[in-house]
């Protein structure tokens, strides 16, 4: 039994199938991928299992539980975690209190959001740098790493990630894949979407691709790389990642 269960999700979105009856799984300690061009329905995929938005049919099981119908803030309770597309921080509000509000499930036990606060500083050292600072004034990696951060406060079983290196500078793409790869050795599984195919496939232990709601192929993520078709729709032509030293310019 995997960890994350999808099985022939079908979503709407009024009268338009966004998805197409998918399947795909995770399993506890892994990194899947979730390639595909834009619209083909990779954010759906991760809106649907998170409660966002509510499948037609199909299943999705957490760790063998059923979270179909569930509510999103009672799936978050139950372990998997959901970093959207464009980080959706508190601009307002300081990094400490942006984390205290992913710990929301935990209010009434300050102790333990201490100490949650605490690991995703060991994990994220610069937000512990800048903890009273506004989240608006953050730079753009600033701001993904105080997204992810705040996602990893429930300590998730499965952490869903969207586009996270969107907008980023090289450099901080890299830094960003080291910590997805960080936040998995620690035991969090994670199911990521991600426009840089090329660095997604060499994190990913196995990757579906997505096309029109469907998924079209599925393999070990190395398999995939040398895939002809993937190669041509993803990797053609596309620059791998620069290890030249550069600076965060995103706001």
């Amino acid at each position: 039994m995997a960890l994350l269960e999808i099985s022939d999700l079908h979503t709407f979105y009024g009268s338009i199938e966004a998805l197409r009856g998918i399947s795909l799984e995770v399993e506890e300690g892994e990194i899947v991928a979730l390639l595909g061009s834009n619209g083909a329905g990779k954010t759906t995929t991760l809106r649907t299992i998170s409660g966002l938005e509510r499948a037609r049919s199909g299943s999705v099981k957490l760790a063998g539980e059923e979270i179909t119908r569930r509510r999103a803030h009672d799936i978050v309770s139950l372990g998997l975690s959901h970093v959207p597309e464009g980080r959706r921080i508190f601009a307002n509000l300081t990094i400490e209190e942006n984390l205290g509000l992913g710990a929301y499930l935990y209010r009434r036990h300050p102790a333990l959001i201490k100490e949650r606060r605490q690991t995703v500083y060991e994990i994220f050292p610069r937000l512990l740098e800048r903890k009273d600072q506004l989240a608006g004034t953050l730079s753009g990696g600033e701001q993904q790493m105080l997204a992810i951060g705040r996602a990893m406060m429930v300590q998730p079983k499965v952490l869903a990630l969207d586009e996270p290196s969107m907008g980023l500078a090289p450099i901080l793409v890299r830094q960003i894949f080291r910590i997805i790869e960080e936040i998995r050795q620690r035991g969090t599984a994670i199911l990521l979407v991600e426009q840089n195919a090329l660095q997604a496939l060499r994190l990913a232990d196995r990757g579906y691709v997505i096309e029109t709601g469907r998924i079209v192929l599925h393999d070990d993520a190395k398999a995939l790389a040398q895939d002809p078709r993937v190669r041509a729709a993803y990797l053609g032509g596309e620059p791998e990642v620069d290890t030249a030293q550069g600076t965060d310019t995103t706001n």
